[in-house]
């Protein structure tokens, strides 16, 4: 029994791919992983008992390496009669283009049972039924691995007890963002952007929220990577903004602009130094001059936008060329206030839809996806004891294009 069979370890992995031109990057925190049962990512085990010291591995798979290869038997067409997916509210779900569904939504289908979770994508969908797509997410991909052991202790001893397959976790969501064969994926239908409470967001906001919507482990990671985007010195936006920009202590700006719903939270916000009330649900155009920021960002928030389209091109024309726009959500909201869809996708699917919207505004370039999930709760938080892991944390940013950078790009695919 070597000395990792003896210890336990805390490790981060990293997992890194791209497709479509989108930068892709997916952490996982692994605690106490027991190398002498548990299932690890091939190569992890033998990288890290390499050599005295070594806390770190960098592997690279090759498309079905990792996972098995994209196979055509796992792309099945199913009648119209045999897709019956609803909602909890007992409403018949249409199957739409590159969204993903329960396994267990399709009848007449070997091993698969209705309480089936598993994922599928609809690659098609029409009257006459659905083209599903069971290959995993990120079959057919090359994917790269970090996985660095952060703490390493000894067992007093092995007594046996259930095998993690890590692997397997870290796997499970990610590749969801992309599109199916580089087809927009079909968010943007009538009933997506409704909400249960259609009152007016003044009403529901005129009462000031001064507090955290997220445990404090996610809001240091929100601050860490503002704080690792943002250039320092810049003009900031903070879009549906409130009491705080969760932004780094001290971080040097030229200006910080928080707009949103309540003027107590926005003047509670000691960061800011101007303070905008405006209802973008109401009226998507930013009060702001072409070009007068260098980076807009946008904490828990794209969930309650109802033009979202719009608002993405309106943040498009107060940026600067080459000026950054993030937006970051976790799994918590409002119910009331966020549309429907939101609700409806899996967390690795929302990604997705804010990644589309980007896309499809024409203005953005250099996109990526980021999540964080896994670390233990805060143990100070109130769901502490209840909740084992801290709220995960999901990003999409872009930045705006050059003049002319669209025709170029129209050029090329012509």
């Amino acid at each position: 029994m070597d000395v990792l069979d003896r210890c336990t370890a805390d490790l981060a992995f990293t997992l890194r791919w791209r497709k479509d031109g989108v930068l892709h990057t997916e952490c996982l925190f692994a605690a106490r992983v027991n190398f002498w049962r548990d299932l690890l990512p091939p190569g992890v085990r033998e990288g890290l008992a390499a050599g005295p010291g070594t806390r770190g591995v960098r592997l690279s798979f090759a498309p079905g390496a990792l996972l098995p290869p994209r196979a055509a038997s796992q792309i099945l067409r199913v009648p119209v009669g045999d897709f019956r997916g609803t909602l909890a509210d007992g409403q018949a779900i249409v199957p739409r283009r590159g969204r993903f569904y329960p396994r267990g939504f399709l009848r007449g289908l070997p091993g698969v049972f209705p309480q089936n979770l598993i994922p599928f994508r609809c690659l098609e969908a029409g009257d006459e039924g659905l083209v599903a797509d069971l290959n995993p997410p990120l079959a057919g991909i090359a994917l790269e691995l970090e996985a660095v052991v952060e703490t390493l202790a000894e067992k007093a001893g092995e007594r046996g007890g259930s095998a993690v397959d890590w692997t397997e976790r870290l796997l499970e969501g990610p590749g969801m963002q992309a599109r199916a064969g580089g087809a927009p994926t079909d968010f943007f239908t009538a009933e997506a952007f409704s909400r249960p409470d259609e009152n007016d967001d003044a009403l529901f906001y005129r009462r000031p929220r001064l507090v955290d919507h997220l445990d404090a482990f996610a809001l240091a990671e929100v601050s860490r990577l503002y704080g690792r985007l943002l250039a320092p010195g810049g003009r900031v936006l903070d879009l549906m903004g409130s009491w705080s920009s969760h932004l780094p202590e001290g971080f040097p700006l030229a200006g910080l602009t928080v707009l949103g719903l309540n003027a107590q939270e926005l003047a509670a916000n000691p960061r800011a130094d101007r303070r905008v009330l405006h209802d973008l649900n109401a009226d998507p155009r930013l009060p702001f001059e072409a070009a007068a920021f260098d980076a807009v960002i946008s904490t828990a928030s794209f969930e309650y936008l109802v033009r979202p389209r719009e608002v993405f091109a309106e943040v498009a024309r107060v940026l600067r060329p080459g000026g950054l726009f993030v937006q970051v959500f976790s799994n918590r909201w409002f119910p009331p206030k966020a549309v429907r869809l939101w609700s409806e996708l899996h967390e690795f699917e929302r990604m997705g839809l804010v990644l589309e919207v980007f896309r499809d505004s024409g203005e953005y370039e250099g996109l990526e996806t980021f999540s964080l999930r896994g670390r233990p709760r805060p143990a100070e938080d109130r769901y502490a004891g209840t909740i084992p892991h801290a709220d995960p944390l999901y990003a999409v940013w872009g930045r705006k294009k050059a003049p002319g950078a669209a025709a170029r790009e129209e050029g090329i695919r012509q």
